[in-house]
């Protein structure tokens, strides 16, 4: 059965049950506030209506105490089994009882139970067993009463207070983010609808994927399966490659050429990349990075190639490093042929032996070439 609307909050007038509560207390003579209205004769009040004067009298009270003066009625009224009050004949009530009494369910008038109980043990109100039914006392202010007020049954549960606890952390009333997290729809227009609460979500997103793979796995197959997206962090990733290049010459002082050498930077070059990166570090995350960093890296990559051209010695061991690397890979290529598919009638193809054999010529024209460097060294 679902729970009839929230009422007893901070920001709402008082309700028609609690009215009528109040009502039945004042006919019993037992209101104090009631007695001091009766015999006060303040000329502020004469010319209006008296029933004016007591519903201004009773929003100034709620408005300096917000839920505390519910929940001293509560409090003051609400025992469990409905034992006698200590030191009184006047029976308190269980919570059911005042529940049917008021018009609400149970559970809303024990989240005001468990409220002020909180409070009693910080001290912050009296403890139950010295209040009466009818008499009150000084209530805290109403800026207190929501870090004690749970407004939702999802406030208990382990989800609920893991929600409660991350809102204290970040400054806010945990009610707020209760709020937001029953309603998703709402919180899906909200970030469809609005860029401010979109950056908001995409970083409490990336917050949380740091420690939630499962998050982690279910954000790359969902990028991965968008074409739009998966270009998207193509691009970026290709940005941030450009940039670590450029990052490594600042913070390393050292520079790999196009053949993969890594040797330390000339200051010259060193110079072009902090400038270039204290350039892209000045960037909002809103801009566009790609663009400076393809800059910054083919200004970069340039004067590399440059300095190597300038260097004899360097030079040279770029030519060399480059061969290695060229014959690494054709031997690679070459021992991943498998010569038993090569035996196989339906395989071959008459262009396979004239490109082995100008591949057999060329080797040997290199060897020979290496050869002769050998003999004139």
């Amino acid at each position: 059965m679902a729970e009839e609307p929230e009422f007893w909050e901070p920001s709402a007038p008082e309700p028609q049950e609690a009215q009528e509560a109040r009502s039945a207390q004042e006919a019993d003579d037992q209101d104090p506030v009631t007695d001091d209205q009766d015999d006060d004769q303040d000329p502020v009040t004469d010319d209006h209506d008296p029933v004016v004067v007591r519903d201004a009298r009773e929003f100034g009270a709620y408005a300096r105490t917000g839920g505390w003066a519910f929940a001293l009625k509560v409090a003051r009224s609400v025992r469990p089994g409905g034992q006698p009050a200590e030191g009184t004949a006047r029976t308190k009530v269980s919570a059911k009882a005042f529940a049917e009494l008021a018009g609400c369910s149970p559970e809303r008038v024990m989240r005001y139970y468990r409220a002020w109980d909180t409070a009693a043990d910080d001290g912050l109100v009296p403890q139950f067993e010295v209040l009466v039914p009818g008499e009150d006392v000084e209530l805290p202010d109403a800026d207190v009463w929501l870090s004690y007020y749970a407004s939702r049954n999802s406030a208990s549960s382990v989800r609920g207070q893991a929600i409660s606890a991350a809102a204290e952390a970040e400054g806010i009333r945990p009610t707020k983010a209760l709020e937001v997290a029953e309603n998703p729809t709402a919180l899906r227009a909200a970030i469809l609808a609005d860029p401010g609460t979109a950056q908001a979500a995409r970083g409490a997103l990336l917050d949380r994927m740091k420690e939630d793979p499962a998050l982690q796995t279910e954000m790359a197959r969902a990028i991965a399966r968008t074409d739009d997206l998966k270009k998207a962090v193509a691009n970026e990733a290709k940005a941030a490659d450009r940039i670590g290049y450029v990052r490594q010459i600042v913070e390393k002082g050292q520079i790999k050429t196009p053949a993969g050498q890594t040797v330390e930077a000339p200051a010259e070059i060193r110079a072009e990349a902090e400038r270039h990166l204290s350039l892209l570090d000045e960037l909002e995350d809103s801009e566009e990075a790609g663009e400076w960093a393809g800059e910054a890296y083919d200004t970069v990559k340039n004067l590399v190639a440059k300095a190597v051209e300038e260097d004899p010695a360097l030079r040279v061991q770029e030519r060399r490093t480059r061969f290695y690397n060229s014959l690494q890979k054709a031997t690679k290529v070459f021992e991943e042929l498998t010569l038993d598919e090569v035996m196989e009638e339906d395989i071959y193809e008459a262009d396979m032996l004239q490109r082995l054999e100008a591949l057999q010529e060329a080797i040997g024209t290199c060897i020979s070439a290496l050869r002769k460097a050998t003999t004139t060294s």
